[in-house]
């Protein structure tokens, strides 16, 4: 069975105290967790090393950093490397989202450039793909989704395909309150594994763990993790509120 993950994206939220606090409730909380059912907790950059420490006595909850520069050092002030999260054990990284694809202009070039960087160190992206409303409506999500998987992946080999981390964030169903249902979030889901199969075989696409990241909530999480594509969620709003991330944690599919 490929790997079920729910991933936290606190963005640009919560002070340190916040932070541990939150941390806190979270692991007082019961879960069936095991290799195949996982947590990861993006956290911002200067909190890392401090939840990252509270984390290392749990076997199933990770940090991951919310982005990573495209270069591998050099004057480029604010921005922290591949090699720096490695150097302090940081394991997941998330890479491409739509605020930074939008805010910060990230093309699909350099979201490659920073997936091989990931590969490099040894961490492991989650990789974020998706649609704006406009693209929706006009009923071309596919191929739009479909052509930021080839233009940011498709150098890979298979090997490092092998167990990677998707996340399809519709974005017009971020901090919306909308959702996509979770037959259209099948749907999506399914059309990013067939793109995967085409080019790297199914062994290879059934590996894959394909996260929805589109206003994922304790309300939502069943029905949308029940479908067979979809793998977890990348959760944003609600990952900041011990009761509701817990309840989505505990909602990952099990064997």
């Amino acid at each position: 069975m490929r790997k079920q993950i729910a991933a936290a994206n606190w963005k640009m939220n919560l002070t340190l105290p916040q932070a541990e606090q939150l941390v806190k409730e979270l692991l007082a909380t019961s879960y069936q967790l095991d290799e195949n059912r996982r947590v990861v907790l993006g956290v911002p950059f200067p909190y890392l090393t401090a939840i990252g420490s509270r984390l290392d006595q749990t076997k199933y909850f990770d940090v991951a950093a919310q982005n990573c520069a495209d270069k591998k050092s050099g004057a480029f002030t604010g921005e922290t490397s591949v090699e720096m999260l490695k150097s302090i054990q940081v394991p997941y990284v998330i890479i491409g989202h739509s605020e930074r694809r939008e805010y910060f202009n990230e093309t699909h070039a350099m979201l490659a450039t920073k997936v091989d960087l990931a590969l490099e160190y040894g961490l492991q992206p989650i990789f974020c793909c998706g649609e704006p409303l406009a693209i929706r409506e006009a009923g071309t999500q596919n191929s739009f989704v479909e052509t930021q998987l080839k233009e940011s992946l498709f150098h890979l080999s298979a090997e490092q395909v092998q167990g990677f981390i998707i996340a399809y964030e519709p974005i017009w169903a971020i901090g919306t309150g909308k959702t996509a249902s979770s037959n259209q979030a099948q749907e999506m889901h399914a059309h990013i594994r067939k793109v995967i199969t085409g080019q790297y075989g199914k062994e290879v696409s059934d590996s894959v763990s394909i996260l929805y990241g589109g206003s994922v909530k304790a309300s939502n999480a069943s029905e949308l993790f029940e479908k067979p594509d979809v793998d977890g969620g990348l959760v944003g709003g609600a990952s900041l509120v011990a009761t509701e991330f817990s309840a989505i944690i505990n909602a990952l599919k099990k064997p």
